[in-house]
């Protein structure tokens, strides 16, 4: 896909966007919406969570981090060992490298939000399997429907495949903008611990980046 294409695609997603919240919003007085609270009350739903036999190997629930009104979220796979020991999203060398990818785009995590699809770590790192999304995905879709943020960042395979229901290829899936609900686009880009195994990938990991900050403008 040209620059010219993407730009056109970019311009046509926006605008069905736009489209999608008027109608979504035709004026009458609604409930203020409130993202902190929400989440807060999320938090609260899903308590010290024994839903899945997860809860019997992870060290800490891994909810979600930083600001309740970002227009940005980032959302992964599954919490790894670091992540599970310390309760926070992507805080070993892979989430080093996401804190140096978002700094890129001139933004804080402060300023964006981090999520997983699952809230524990699977046994040594393994996939998420069916049940265990099944059981953890709605408090991720609620976490979405809270912030509603107007672009989703997929890190990696599994979690744009999941989120975007397919088994195509990340290296197919990435390089667009995929509408995803009334007030997201998702652009699916590598996970940053591919690109600690494989750095040449980081450009295509920035040129996403870019398309990403155009449609946040």
């Amino acid at each position: 896909m040209t620059m010219m294409e993407i730009n056109q695609d970019i311009m046509q997603l926006k605008a069905h966007l736009e489209r999608q919240r008027e109608l979504k919003n035709p004026g009458v007085l609604k409930p203020k919406h409130d993202p902190a609270k929400e989440l807060a009350a999320i938090c609260t739903d899903l308590g010290e969570c024994q839903r899945c036999p997860l809860h019997e190997t992870r060290n800490k629930i891994v909810f979600g981090a930083g600001d309740p009104n970002a227009d940005l979220m980032f959302v992964g796979e599954a919490p790894g060992g670091d992540e599970d020991r310390q309760g926070e999203p992507f805080v070993g060398r892979a989430g080093q490298l996401l804190t140096k990818i978002i700094a890129a785009i001139g933004k804080t995590r402060d300023q964006v939000y981090i999520a997983n699809i699952l809230k524990c770590r699977p046994p040594g790192n393994r996939n998420p399997e069916a049940k265990e999304i099944a059981t953890c995905s709605p408090f991720l879709d609620r976490q979405i429907e809270a912030i509603q943020p107007k672009v989703i960042c997929a890190l990696g395979t599994f979690a744009a495949q999941t989120m975007l229901k397919t088994t195509i290829p990340i290296g197919k899936l990435r390089g667009r903008a995929h509408p995803y609900n009334d007030y997201s686009l998702l652009v699916p880009t590598f996970h940053p611990a591919y690109l600690l195994r494989s750095p040449g990938k980081k450009k295509e990991t920035w040129e996403d980046m870019q398309m990403i900050m155009k449609l946040l403008v």
